[in-house]
């Protein structure tokens, strides 16, 4: 197993917070162009490469979901001493960001540093209270009349992180979901013959509400759903074995349930049938807590979708950076290429 490492770096480095998509969309439309039949953009900027069956007499579609935004912020004002204010686009762990790097994307990017009240000068309550968003402020080093010739309010703000080897692993900003994005650009590079016409779905906003993953569905009206997504990998000093969730290195991660979808008990057999049968070693999930573009993919195509999910185990998830384990990464490709291969052999009546 050899990952394409510097595709894979591009793809997670590259800036896209909810609804600011471009740069990232750009990059995703290069690659798949020539692995695909036909690539169009919706309006709210969703990216569809579709890969057509050579023999599909029952005209059936499947959908494959990989979201391309990542986690950020937005600039809400600037003070008097040219220090930014700002909300999140989507979920953070606040206590994550002290003193970390981001980078704000005005008229050009430019790096600005979380600041936060200094410990030294913090009462007893402030020092135990939980950190909260509020408590940041982004610093530009600059005074206010230099910071507006380049930022405004409205301007979004990502993560400064790159990808780094870790052992058996890949630790990066936007791990979350940006592995999905590159296992679905490698599985369409290997992709068999499929029975089913294949809309692999690169979904936008599935950060502030699974707003992409809605539309297309919408738009396609899918027979079979199969979203990719990060899940959490709990498997830390510390954790209860129920409290997992899933592990590092132990296979890619087939979803049964997570607070928005009960996945279809069929397609969650089938996934798991598929795997024993092709040794690709995967591990359940079950998430209490978040969704994913499972519950649009399930939902919103005008007749339903027998839909689930591949999960890709990922450890300190909505943080600063985040890590995933490069075999766990391979056996998603895999598993994912089988399960469109095999579609039509499986018996969904029962």
């Amino acid at each position: 197993m050899t990952l394409n490492i510097e595709l894979l770096s591009k793809i997670c480095e590259v800036p896209g917070a909810p609804g600011y998509e471009k740069r990232i969309r750009d990059v995703i439309i290069k690659e798949v162009t020539p692995l695909v039949d036909e690539v169009e953009i919706d309006n709210l900027g969703n990216v569809f490469a579709i890969k057509r069956a050579k023999n599909n007499p029952d005209e059936k579609k499947v959908m494959v979901a990989a979201h391309m935004d990542e986690i950020g912020f937005m600039v809400t004002h600037i003070d008097d001493n040219g220090f930014l204010r700002f909300t999140t686009l989507g979920g953070f762990d606040p206590k994550t960001l002290t003193a970390q790097r981001v980078i704000v994307h005005g008229k050009e990017d430019i790096i600005g540093v979380m600041g936060s009240k200094p410990i030294h000068v913090m009462t007893t309550e402030e020092r135990n209270k939980v950190a909260k968003t509020t408590d940041y402020f982004i610093d530009l080093g600059m005074p206010k009349e230099e910071v507006e010739k380049i930022v405004s309010v409205g301007d979004t703000v990502t993560r400064e992180r790159g990808l780094i080897e870790m052992g058996d692993c890949v630790n990066c900003k936007s791990i979350d979901n940006r592995v999905s994005v590159f296992i679905l650009i490698e599985a369409l590079k290997t992709m068999g013959d499929v029975p089913y016409d294949v809309y692999g779905v690169f979904t936008v906003q599935e950060e502030v509400g699974l707003r992409g993953a809605n539309v297309a569905s919408h738009k396609i009206n899918p027979d079979f759903g199969i979203a990719l997504d990060t899940t959490i990998a709990f498997d830390l000093p510390g954790a209860q074995a129920h409290e997992k969730v899933t592990s590092l290195g132990k296979g890619t991660a087939i979803k049964v349930l997570d607070a928005m979808t009960i996945c279809d008990y069929r397609m969650v057999n089938f996934m798991r049938e598929t795997a024993d049968k092709n040794n690709i070693p995967w591990q359940s999930e079950i998430l209490t807590a978040g969704g994913t573009d499972t519950a649009g993919l399930q939902r919103m195509g005008k007749n339903g979708a027998i839909a689930g999910a591949i999960s890709i185990p990922t450890r300190h998830l909505h943080q600063v950076i985040e890590m995933a384990h490069k075999q766990d990464i391979q056996n998603s490709v895999d598993l994912l290429n089988k399960c469109l291969e095999n579609l039509d052999k499986y018996n969904w009546d029962h």
